[in-house]
């Protein structure tokens, strides 16, 4: 490199550590923009919940200290009490629990104690806790590197959990991104794989093979096998091609591929994803969820069942109209889903058939996101079913964990962390409309202090995936909408054509058509909620994240009605987007293509090709490690809106990726943004 050019990238390098030093010191330009953060930073946050399998006892996870710590209680949340492999309290990180089948004992991943030689990957231990003893863990094994999803076996003889050998990030695409050097796609792979260990002593066995990523994973009833979903290598990338397998429960043995989606033979699986594979009871099939989904993890479809030494595959749910999210068997012929409908969780019982299953109840419908941090949705169950636990928030109530009796009503929450807290923002309200043949819905804040004689501006703030679904839920101080609603807007959060909540057809509504059909039903929606409140419709803003944020960039070349645009993690052009991005296998199954055989349709949704037209001031943010929706992106927008003289301003966080994780980051985005709404739309007439 000559050595002008080793200046400029020195002063270059430079100006980029000044500013990152430099968010703290963001203007506040009102001051109820800090007031609104310190209440966010207030929540408790309780990341898991699991009930014991004779329903007599609770352990949560909850920060303290800044780290995630294990708590003990009984099944009404009383008696609370730390359980740690730590000598301090506080000392290190503690999570990932699992209950014995005994009921007796408790696994979780530490970090503690552990004295390995790499101090750059990631270091953890597995221990279990004799809850109704005094003593100290016991450290079942020392491991270099990511460990989770710890799950025993029906006998309680071993565990089995999901392991990246030597891994120096969490595996994950929301995650910083690993710095590109070296041969890109072969050095430096991170490769999960599933692991056992025999509790009664012994080192850990990896399972599957070495050459395959291993994304989920399930015991057969009497955990001699496995199933589980996996790919090749990079396992950000191909979790949208995976396949599903099955195995024995031992080192070096065959898998055989039982579903895989690429097939014709998958019928209307075909070349969509398949998540949450579960044994059924008697072993004989194995039930899956399988759908268009736009991330790992954000789980969302049909129900699937396969035989589990191979056959025919079944959608056993073609046609419903909610999306289901998890599931367990309860039994030969029956399964506990839980759901989106309609923007909120919902509890259901099914009766299952060789080829269909079918809705005979609704548990519980709730206007609150559910979950007991183990899987989107999930619900922690006593052995007989008849005891549950999960995590409940809404935009009233912040996160809490409730358990109780499964019934035909949810259950009360059993602690009180949270309670004490109070919304800063206005009443939620469940708004629908009809366009072109769809039964739309969202949901609306009002303004805090709402005045129903004085006209408001409002935000509306576009979902991320496209598949996944606006459900109510207590916001953290990191990027969300509720914020505005306490500083005096109307906030619109609708859940158009491509969401979650009303079935398969209406998630893939929006193939090939980004920014088209889902900008009409948000429109149509800005027009519903016009016509009942006093919104005023010179005062329009705009903001989102990932798809959000592509949709924010997007909106602005097809329509004028927005005066005001903040964009997070977005894509301006799907074109370069499918060549700088670490996870371009999910574009075909949404676009129909990869770009190199249809760029026509790429070209079609891209702000790039349309940016004569946008006029709105725009704020982007973005991280510099994201893999999901890289910066190269927002420089793009960016760039492009100074060369039409639009008002922008490009801010880029440093080792963030896709989710901010530093406090100091997730504080100034949120502050950044409210202040540029306030500037460019007064929340005051």
């Amino acid at each position: 490199m000559p050595k002008h050019s080793r200046l400029i990238s020195s002063l270059s390098l430079l100006a980029f550590a000044l500013a990152s030093h430099a968010f703290a010191a963001t203007p506040v330009v009102d001051p109820r923009i800090e007031q609104v953060l310190t209440q966010l930073g207030k929540a408790q946050s309780i990341q898991a919940v699991a009930i014991s399998p004779d329903g007599a006892q609770l352990a949560w996870v909850i920060e303290r200290d800044g780290k995630p710590a294990i708590e003990l209680a009984d099944a009404d949340g009383r008696h609370a009490r730390r359980v740690s492999a730590a000598a301090r309290l506080g000392a290190c990180a503690e999570s990932g629990i699992a209950w014995a089948p005994d009921s007796r004992h408790l696994a979780f991943v530490s970090n503690c104690s552990v004295d390995l030689t790499s101090t750059k990957a990631m270091q953890n231990a597995i221990y279990l806790a004799d809850t109704r003893g005094n003593g100290a863990p016991t450290r079942l094994a020392e491991l270099q590197g990511y460990v989770r999803s710890l799950r025993w076996t029906g006998d309680g003889r071993s565990l089995g959990f999901l392991y990246v050998a030597g891994a120096t990030r969490h595996a994950s695409a929301v995650a910083a991104a690993k710095p590109a050097a070296g041969e890109i796609g072969v050095s430096g792979l991170e490769v999960q794989r599933v692991a056992s260990l025999d509790v009664a002593g012994g080192a850990p066995r990896v399972l599957t093979p070495a050459g395959m990523y291993a994304y989920e994973f399930d015991w057969s009833p009497d955990g001699t096998r496995i199933a589980y979903t996996a790919a090749p290598p990079p396992g950000d990338n191909n979790w949208w091609i995976a396949k599903l397998y099955v195995q024995d429960a031992r080192q070096d043995a065959a898998a055989r591929v039982l579903v895989d989606a690429s097939s014709a033979a998958s019928g209307s699986l075909r070349g969509l994803q398949i998540a949450l594979p579960r044994w059924s009871p008697d072993a004989t099939r194995i039930a899956f969820i399988g759908g268009l989904m736009s991330d790992q993890g954000a789980t969302g479809g049909d129900i699937y069942a396969v035989p589990a030494h191979g056959g025919a595959l079944v959608n056993l749910t073609p046609g419903i109209r909610v999306t289901p999210a998890w599931l367990r068997w309860s039994g030969a012929h029956s399964m506990l889903v839980s759901q989106v409908s309609n923007g909120q969780s919902q509890l259901a019982d099914y009766t299952v058939t060789a080829d269909r299953a079918q809705q005979q109840r609704v548990r519980f419908n709730v206007p609150a996101s559910i979950g007991d941090g183990s899987a989107s949705m999930a619900m922690s169950l006593s052995a007989d079913l008849k005891r549950i636990a999960f995590l409940q928030s809404s935009y009233a109530a912040a996160t809490e964990v409730h358990a109780g009796t499964l019934d035909r009503t949810p259950p009360p929450a059993v602690t009180s962390f949270n309670a004490a807290l109070k919304p800063a923002w206005g009443k939620a309200e469940s708004v629908e409309w009809n366009n072109e043949g769809f039964r739309v819905q969202g949901w609306l804040l009002y303004p805090a202090n709402y005045d129903a004689r004085k006209r408001y501006p409002m935000i509306v703030v576009v979902h991320g995936g496209p598949s996944s679904a606006v459900i109510p839920r207590w916001p953290g101080v990191g990027y969300g909408g509720a914020p505005l609603s306490a500083l005096g807007y109307f906030v619109f959060m609708p859940n158009p054509r491509g969401s979650f909540g009303q079935g398969e057809k209406y998630v893939q509504a929006n193939r090939k058509d980004f920014g088209y059909g889902d900008l009409r039903d948000i429109l149509a929606g800005v027009d519903a909620v016009e016509k009942k409140l006093p919104v005023d419709d010179q005062r329009l803003g705009l903001t989102g994240w990932s798809y959000g944020g592509f949709m924010s960039m997007f909106a602005p070349t097809q329509t004028q009605r927005f005066r005001a645009v903040v964009a997070g993690a977005g894509i301006a052009n799907w074109q370069s987007y499918y060549g700088q991005n670490l996870i371009d296998q999910w574009m075909p199954p949404f676009f129909g293509a990869t770009v190199y055989d249809d760029p026509a349709v790429y070209a079609k949704s891209s702000a790039i090709n349309f940016i004569k037209q946008v006029k709105t001031p725009m704020l982007i943010v973005v991280g510099d490690r994201d893999a999901e929706c890289p910066a190269p992106q927002s420089f793009e927008m960016w760039h492009a809106l100074r060369a039409q003289g639009v008002p922008t301003s490009l801010v880029v966080y440093p080792n963030e990726g896709h989710h901010f994780v530093d406090p100091v980051h997730q504080r100034d985005v949120l502050q950044r943004a409210l202040a540029w709404f306030q500037k460019y739309l007064p929340a005051s007439e």
